[in-house]
């Protein structure tokens, strides 16, 4: 979509709520309930925001939080857009483009995602450090507008890799607490760093098919934020990706893979998820 468009779509939002935003969270299946925490809240509809799409899936919203998080003020997209829902990629990232000129810095991107390794066990929190797009399309084909970012932009480092140091520390942190407190009864790691490979969806993918991500070097697979990570460093923020493997993918076990299941893994993380977020939020805005 245009500049225009886009703009359009922000100075409604600033009608909203006028108050400088440095970060921006959009969260994933299952991981809505942390919009729940924001302070002093204001809630807008996306059918409200001009053209913004609607999200259709269950475990999504639909709707942006405006507010504040220990007095740092924050957006959080309760709810994505989706390509298998039927949306062009330019209205999957149209929320970032917005973000954008809104003038925020930094976006934390959130999904849930199935785990392709062993060793990452369903609920554990993965700290995206890659990504592997097979997707069947990227989000900037088309003609290029400056004003959202250069032509051929570098994704060399999509992930900051100062926010993921960030975030590594602070899940030690809320671990070491937990073990003292006596809540864990031994000391685990809770936030692995991992490569996520995007795939257009809606079907869950083949065992043969995962065999063949994991030999590509993904540690888990999912339908969302690679467009949106890929617009946000095209228009400059710096990016933080987190993956909630509520699931393990296809063929890791005998289990039939359902979204009712991903929702469930999302609802039993979700204290140790939003107190993580939280600290992120605070450190890096």
């Amino acid at each position: 979509m245009s500049y225009e468009k886009v703009q359009e779509a922000a100075e409604f939002i600033r009608s909203k709520y006028d108050k400088p935003i440095n970060t921006a969270v959009v969260l994933g299946s299952g991981l809505g309930a942390f919009a729940e925490d924001v302070e002093n809240a204001f809630r807008i509809p996306y059918e409200e925001i001009p053209n913004f799409a609607r999200s259709t899936v269950e475990g999504h919203a639909g709707q942006l939080v405006l507010g504040e998080l220990n007095g740092v003020s924050i957006a959080v997209q309760q709810g994505r857009f989706h390509f298998y829902e039927g949306y062009e990629m330019e209205q999957v990232m149209f929320p970032m483009r917005t973000f954008g000129v809104l003038g925020v810095k930094n976006i934390i991107l959130t999904n849930a995602a199935g785990s392709t390794r062993t060793s990452n066990k369903q609920g554990t929190l993965m700290l995206i450090r890659d990504h592997i797009n097979l997707m069947g399309v990227n989000p900037l084909r088309g003609a290029n507008d400056e004003r959202f970012g250069p032509r051929f932009p570098d994704m060399t480092q999509v992930y900051d890799f100062e926010f993921q140091q960030i975030a590594a520390q602070t899940a030690q942190e809320i671990m070491q607490e937990r073990f003292e407190q006596g809540i864990e009864k031994t000391f685990r790691q809770i936030l692995r760093r991992g490569v996520y490979c995007a795939l257009s969806g809606p079907t869950y993918e083949t065992p043969a098919e995962i065999r063949m991500y994991r030999m590509l070097g993904a540690d888990a697979v999912g339908m969302s934020t690679v467009p949106e990570a890929i617009a946000a460093r095209h228009f400059g923020m710096k990016v933080l990706g987190i993956s909630c493997l509520t699931n393990m993918a296809a063929g890791m076990t005998d289990d039939v893979i359902h979204h009712e299941e991903v929702m469930e893994t999302g609802a039993k993380v979700a204290g140790i998820f939003k107190e993580l977020l939280k600290r992120i939020i605070q450190r890096i805005s």
